[in-house]
């Protein structure tokens, strides 16, 4: 899955001119962690709720109410905006851009064409979005997980084993755990006890949460 293909198109940028309270105001109505920064169609920077939140109540502590007020109405966007953001390419596989965002601790990033063009905007809700249908909840079926060996074959090895049950593969993952490769499978099966079965003649063992319980009572 490439960033271009999940990307949000329709956001709602902000100029360096925009005022503060209205660039707010998006950011509650909009539900977005950060507005991207436009100036003449170019893309300039970003700025943060926290940016907004923190520069809008400083003014009424040290001012009158109508004083505040006054000033605050010439705050614009481009005040508090941070110049450092983070762009990336919609050919880019969109695990790769979740890895940045991780590692940056980034509420979002910018997706340009070729030219520096801003053409989408990725946000964490999108990532969850991507997770969620990566792991095929949506299509229903039966959750199996169950440790693999790192080897040629393996993943055919398991296809084979759930075909031979006329169950389908709806989706495949696999996640590392104590340095332990395991593979989650969703599947329809009429009978998803004949397809543990299976897999479980071919020497795989069925994990389930109550695997993992005094892991996470300690």
């Amino acid at each position: 899955m490439y960033v271009g293909l999940k990307m949000l198109k329709d956001f709602h940028p902000v100029t360096p001119s925009t005022p503060l309270p209205e660039a707010k105001k998006i950011l509650e109505k909009e539900e977005y962690w950060m507005l991207l920064v436009t100036d003449g169609g170019k893309l300039v920077g970003y700025v943060r709720h926290e940016d907004l939140t923190a520069a809008l109540p400083s003014m009424l502590s040290t001012l009158d109410r109508n004083e505040a007020l006054y000033l605050i109405s010439k705050l614009d966007v481009g005040m508090v905006m941070r110049k450092d953001i983070t762009t990336v390419p919609p050919e880019m596989e969109i695990e790769l851009a979740a890895q940045i965002m991780h590692d940056k601790n980034l509420a979002g990033l910018a997706v340009v064409d070729d030219k520096g063009g801003l053409i989408g905007y990725i946000t964490r809700t999108v990532m969850l979005e991507v997770l969620v249908e990566e792991m095929g909840l949506a299509l229903g079926g039966s959750r199996l997980v169950f440790e693999v060996q790192d080897r040629p074959g393996v993943i055919r090895e398991v296809a084979d084993a759930i075909a031979s049950k006329n169950a389908n593969i709806l989706s495949a993952s696999t996640f590392f755990h104590g340095g332990r490769r395991m593979l989650v499978i969703r599947v329809d099966a009429e009978n998803v006890e004949d397809v543990q079965s299976s897999l479980e003649k071919k020497g795989y063992r069925m994990e389930t949460a109550k695997n993992f319980v005094q892991e996470w009572s300690k």
